[in-house]
């Protein structure tokens, strides 16, 4: 399943060798195209993350409001992310696709006979044909048998001038690759980690060649590094994920570092390439991004500004509308009502000239309630549940103690008189007019 997944990337490898005619910038060329065609899909994931990290203070937001309610959250959180047209899960997904194609190209540069170049794996087994033509040219296996088909290659390669004819009439689909990188490094050798005390320093050809590939891990490290910090500088993160991220900063480097000397040299050069332009990619991209979020920012404060002045000129109108609603007459209103309504206007504007000019004392009567003289009753007394000296002193008191008010002689020519007819429930002749049937037939016609 794996073999049949890397066989693309190994004819794209292939091709790419025979174009370029140098393995080193093989590599370098397919790490290029790789990011290429991921560029899309890695642009979407840097979007996605770009918006989730600006909606942190609207997530913390909804903590602070539903944090015990977790369901409840949850839900806030959903329909946040479906009204700004994120997916969570987008910036994780997308982020991953490298490590496929790492593993797919790693399992190409291991098999480069029955991978890159498509020979059957049968001739390279026990009793094949390709493995005894090997066998009788001298080759012995040795090393690390994992990496058995580079050594293969290689010696395929070494032996091709003399050899050319018979290694195609065993199958046409052999070719020869020379592993080296600008014909100075081997890319099918395996960097050495403890190079810097075991190799002979006095001879340049020798530590030279070991040097190369011993630097070739700690640059994909060093690179590896560098990249997370600058993600990490142009990427504002989220609360409470900046130690997360040092920690990941630190480990991916470690990580690169050994794979890089347990594996051979060439997928320590693609990793090397692949940080350099997700370097270069992810500052274009973000800056990129950041310009369409703000162009997007400014649109939405637009559009909600323009909303608000709508609102704003709704209420207006509509407080405007009100007012003239409340000094307006009614049309529908019936002339007894109006005429009803202009009476007590006139008794409460008469009852105030009384209060502002008279020199009769105020009267307090706990019965009253506005221009209603027995509202609460005539019997109304506020005092009625209280206790103590209070209460025994209205009690001794009698009726006839109560003080007389003097009333004045010239009393204001607009003071209004209450009838005794009208307290003694009668309705003055003059007013009948206000309660006969044409008034009662105008109501049920206006109604």
């Amino acid at each position: 399943m794996l073999n049949a997944i890397a066989k693309p990337f190994g004819w794209l490898m292939l091709w790419l060798y025979e174009f370029i005619g140098d393995y080193g910038l093989a590599v370098i060329a397919f790490a290029l195209i790789v990011k290429l065609i991921l560029w899309p899909f890695m642009a979407k994931s840097k979007r996605s993350t770009l918006r989730s990290t600006r909606l942190q203070p609207k997530i913390k937001e909804l903590e602070k409001r539903h944090g015990a309610n977790k369901q409840k959250y949850n839900e806030e959180l959903q329909k946040l992310y479906q009204q700004e047209g994120i997916n969570p899960m987008s910036g994780c997904l997308w982020s991953l696709i490298p490590f496929p194609i790492l593993i797919a190209l790693y399992q190409a540069i291991r098999q480069p006979i029955t991978i890159m170049m498509g020979v059957s794996s049968d001739l390279l087994a026990e009793g094949g044909a390709l493995l005894e033509k090997l066998t009788q040219l001298g080759y012995a296996v040795g090393g690390n048998t994992a990496y058995a088909e580079i050594s293969q290659a290689q010696f395929i390669a070494a032996n091709w001038a003399e050899h050319s004819k018979e290694f195609l009439a065993i199958s046409d689909k052999l070719k020869s690759i020379d592993f080296s990188f600008f014909g100075f490094l081997d890319l099918g050798a395996q960097p050495q980690w403890n190079f810097l005390w075991t190799t002979d320093w006095s001879n340049p050809a020798v530590w030279g060649t070991g040097l190369g590939l011993f630097m070739i891990p700690v640059i994909a490290a060093v690179l590896t590094y560098v990249s997370g910090k600058i993600t990490t500088k142009m990427n504002p993160q989220p609360e409470g994920a900046g130690n997360n991220m040092q920690t990941m900063n630190i480990i991916m480097p470690i990580i690169t570092l050994w794979f890089a000397f347990v594996m051979p040299a060439a997928l320590g050069l693609y990793w090397i390439a692949s940080s350099a332009f997700s370097i270069l990619q992810d500052i274009v991209m973000t800056k990129r991004i950041m310009k369409k979020l703000a162009i997007e920012d400014a649109d939405r404060l637009a559009h909600q500004q323009e909303r608000e002045a709508e609102l704003e000129a709704k209420r207006r109108e509509y407080e405007r509308l009100k007012a003239e609603n409340a000094t307006t007459v009614n049309p529908n209103t019936s002339k007894k009502k109006q005429q009803i309504k202009a009476r007590e206007e006139q008794a409460q504007k008469a009852a105030e000239w009384e209060k502002a000019h008279s020199s009769r004392p105020v009267v307090e009567e706990p019965s009253r309630v506005d221009n209603r003289r027995y509202a609460r009753g005539r019997a109304y007394d506020p005092d009625r549940f209280s206790s103590g000296a209070a209460g025994q002193a209205d009690e001794s008191a009698s009726p006839d103690d109560e003080q007389q008010l003097p009333v004045p002689a010239d009393e204001s020519p607009d003071t209004v008189e209450i009838p005794e007819d009208v307290l003694d429930g009668e309705v003055p002749e003059d007013d009948a007019d206000l309660y006969d049937d044409d008034d009662e037939q105008d109501d049920s016609d206006n109604l």
